[in-house]
Formats: structure tokens, C-alpha cells, sequence
């Protein structure tokens, strides 16, 4: 079954596989960067890493109209049933099935907090496992060891990683980070959506390419098949 990631932007994105479609962190309104209509796609799950306004983006109002359940870690979950989502709370390490895969939250270094500033439980990663294809989508985060972890226990093949420094680890960070994971697969995020999180983003590939690693720069809008 072919698989599409689609970079909405920040670090938002569509996965399309089969009759399923994914949104992960859907800051889709109010992004100066995003062109994508959920009306004209189909949503059945949306995944979303932390509380930020930058990162829940759409996700309450796209679960409200099309029944999609919200998986987020469990204070953030509660939040959004609250404002009259579908949602489902989990945590860290536990394996949840999908008919197309498993997704597994994992730790990311951060902090998270609703857009009226309640606490919105921990930041996350997410390792996807999609017809076989592991993508593990980094979230907003520094550098951290847990990313040896993911390599040894999960093995993803590709990463969606945040470069945009200031708020989350810069390109350099990134670079290590993605041999930490043992990808031979980048995709950056979380950059050049606002002057704070301006980045280099060739200085950025040459890096990966010196590491023997393929860097996958996704203009908005624009997809892979995986």
C-alpha cells in the first residue's frame, strides 16, 4: 500500500495511506506558510505532539467536523475533549494500533501548555510505523539520548526533525541527532515560519550529505512517496 507524506509546513504534516489520512501537528490556520484544505482531504487521525498553539493549530476545530479522534498525551487529550474534540489520552512507550499501523509516543526535551496556558502534560515524539515504514516525527526538542534509544528499540527509517533552533535544536544538533537515530532519512521542520526560527537550510543538507545521510527538503505543499 504506497504511503504519502505531505510537508504542510512548520511541522505539520498529511500522511495519505489507503483509505486513511494522518494529520501530525496541524498549525495549518494563522500559518503564514500552509495552503492545505482539510475540506478536501480526507482526515481519520490526527496526532499531536504538544499544547502550543503552533502545534494543536487546527486540530480541535478538523476533529469537531470530521469525528477524527486527537491523540495526544493525556492532560493535552483531556483539554481537547473539553472543547468538544474526539480525543484519546495516552502516554509514553505503549503501542496503539491503527488498521495502518502503530504509533508510539516517546520523550522529547520541551515544554507544553494550552493556548490559555493550562498544562498541557509533556511534550512528545511520535514513531509512526506505517505499513511496515517507521517515521518517527520529532516533535519540538533538543538534542537528547532518548533519540539512541529510539534508534536501538525502534529503528526509524526516516525523521522528520525541528532545526529551527531558539525554540528547539538548531541544524547542527539536528545533524547528530539524526545519526543518534540511524536514519539514512531527513526531513526538516519547524523553520523559517517566523524571523525567530530563520534558518540555512542548504548549510543544513550539505551536512547530512556529509554524514552520508539524504536530506529531503520539502517545499510547503509538496510530498514523497514512501
Amino acid at each position: 500500500m504506497a504511503t504519502k507524506l505531505q510537508y504542510i509546513s512548520h511541522s505539520a504534516f498529511y500522511i495519505k495511506t489507503g483509505d486513511f489520512g494522518i494529520l501530525v501537528d496541524p498549525f495549518i490556520s494563522g500559518n503564514p506558510k500552509a495552503e492545505f484544505d482539510v475540506k478536501k482531504e480526507k482526515i481519520t487521525d490526527i496526532f499531536v505532539t504538544h499544547g502550543h498553539a503552533d502545534h494543536l493549530g487546527d486540530a480541535i476545530p478538523v476533529s469537531r467536523g470530521t469525528q477524527a479522534v486527537i491523540t495526544a498525551i493525556f492532560e493535552l487529550a483531556n483539554y481537547c475533549m473539553e472543547k468538544g474534540a474526539f480525543a484519546k489520552g495516552v502516554n509514553f512507550g505503549g503501542k496503539i494500533e491503527y488498521p495502518w499501523g502503530s504509533a508510539v509516543f516517546l520523550p522529547a526535551f520541551h515544554s507544553s501548555s494550552t493556548p490559555d496556558g493550562r498544562y498541557a502534560g509533556m511534550p512528545a515524539s511520535i514513531l509512526f510505523d506505517i505499513n511496515g515504514t517507521k517515521i518517527y516525527h520529532a516533535g519540538d526538542t533538543c538534542l537528547n539520548s532518548e533519540m539512541k534509544v529510539c534508534a536501538e528499540v525502534y529503528k526509524p527509517d526516516i525523521a522528520l526533525l525541528p532545526v529551527g533552533s531558539f525554540y528547539t535544536m538548531d541544524a547542527d544538533s539536528a545533524v547528530t541527532a539524526a545519526k543518534w537515530l540511524g536514519v539514512k532519512k531527513v526531513v526538516p521542520m519547524h523553520y523559517n515560519t517566523f524571523d525567530a526560527i530563520s534558518t540555512d537550510i542548504d548549510f543544513f543538507a550539505k551536512k547530512l550529505e556529509q554524514n552520508n545521510i539524504e536530506p529531503i527538503i520539502l517545499k510547503p505543499s509538496e510530498s514523497i512517496e514512501l
